[in-house]
């Protein structure tokens, strides 16, 4: 028989690991709570170790949402601040700012009327002073028929305005609710005090300045409306001078469309406002109402203003009537302004002024408010051309005009990406 061979120690050394090795997880865990264990039968377990605290870097601060909402109010604050502090020093240069947008907006309804006849072959120099002593014509033909009209009726409507107020004193004395001789006495004082009072003297004072003020503004309005006519092609082009490219074409495409808006607002109003004028202006001279056509000018002025001027015009011709002719033609009077406002809001501005100039009358309302709160009046007629030339804007740069394929066949259609 063969003997087996000997193991030595280095041969032993080397089988315990792989022995060890073979055992079974469970066996290696006990081996190794028995190695830790104390002599009284308590296990050592190591102390547990702290968990270090978590920092978050600025990128995921402002990347979560609270910080994606910072983000965004930031900017609402920053977009606002630019907007006001642009205004305010807009508005201290009001001198210079409305007589270029009341330029730009006359410019851009007779602009047409200047190219057709540059298209019949008049030199730019020649059509321009044409359109221009036009509409210098219509406004102090306008201007003189007013005049003349308050000259020659204003002894009669003093004298029936003056019988009226009998007749109005008469009726608060005996009427439903009969006041006092005393209280109408104070009453009458007290207007008598508030028009010697230094408030209105101060009025006074401030009128003239408006007056002032006013004709300087029309006479720069007139020099800029004259070369807005002549070059206002040539000074377009050097304000897109440090343009290029795609975003040239698209700010050629706002100036073109702004004209649009303007021209069609201007054009559609004055027709809707004629309309107006010659339907109350009607009814006035038909029941003898004095002052018709001065009142008949004012409802076309005021129509400019959407919502409200035509309505408050022809409350005035309702008052003038009341004061004039009695209670009876007054009611009719605001019967007929009702009738006409509602033919324009209806049928009137829908076919003239057509979809692509409508506002919401919420937007109107809001433009209307801002205007009159910046500059007065004349911000209350600004403010709604303003508002539907901002619109027509953003249409315009994000490539959602309706109009857009009709000004240039080459350009994308509309409701595709922009540029």
């Amino acid at each position: 028989m063969a003997r087996s061979p000997r193991l030595t120690e280095h041969d032993v050394s080397h089988e315990l690991p792989q022995e060890a090795a073979a055992q079974s997880p469970a066996a290696a865990a006990a081996a190794a709570a028995a190695a830790q264990a104390e002599p009284g039968g308590e296990v050592q377990r190591p102390p547990a170790a702290r968990k270090p605290r978590e920092t978050k870097s600025p990128a995921e601060l402002w990347g979560d949402g609270l910080g994606r909402v910072g983000i965004r109010a930031a900017q609402v604050l920053l977009i606002l601040t630019v907007a006001v502090v642009s205004v305010y020093a807009l508005m201290q240069i009001k001198l210079l700012v409305i007589p270029i947008l009341i330029a730009l907006i006359l410019a851009a309804a007779i602009g047409p009327f200047v190219n057709m006849l540059r298209r019949r072959g008049l030199r730019g120099g020649l059509a321009t002073g044409i359109a221009f002593i036009g509409l210098l014509l219509v406004l102090g033909g306008v201007s003189t028929v007013i005049y003349f009209s308050v000259r020659n009726q204003w002894g009669e409507l003093a004298q029936q305005a003056s019988s009226g107020l009998d007749e109005l004193e008469k009726f608060l004395l005996t009427g439903p609710v009969p006041l006092e001789q005393e209280q109408l006495d104070q009453a009458r004082q007290g207007i008598i005090d508030f028009a010697a009072s230094s408030q209105v003297r101060s009025g006074a004072i401030t009128g003239l300045s408006v007056v002032t003020e006013f004709i300087a503004g029309a006479s720069l309005m007139i020099v800029i409306l004259f070369f807005f006519l002549k070059d206002g092609e040539k000074i377009w082009n050097f304000f897109l001078r440090p343009f290029s490219g795609a975003r040239e074409a698209k700010l050629r495409r706002v100036g073109r469309r702004t004209l649009e808006v303007l021209g069609g607002y201007v054009r559609g109003t004055a027709i809707v406002a004629l309309v107006d004028t010659v339907a109350i202006g009607a009814a006035l001279l038909i029941m003898q109402v004095p002052l018709a056509i001065p009142l008949a000018i004012i409802v076309f002025i005021g129509a400019f203003v959407p919502l409200v001027g035509a309505t408050v015009a022809g409350i005035l011709a309702a008052l003038v009537a009341l004061v004039a002719n009695g209670p009876v033609v007054a009611l009719i009077v605001v019967a007929v302004v009702i009738a006409v406002n509602q033919l324009e809001g209806d049928l009137l501005q829908p076919i003239v002024m057509g979809k692509s100039l409508q506002l919401h009358a919420l937007v109107i309302l809001m433009a209307l408010t801002a205007g009159t709160i910046l500059a007065g009046i004349v911000g209350a007629v600004l403010s709604v051309p303003l508002a539907a030339v901002a619109w027509a804007i953003i249409q315009v740069w994000t490539a959602e005009d309706p109009n857009l394929e009709d000004m240039n066949p080459n350009l994308p259609p509309a409701g595709s990406k922009p540029i």
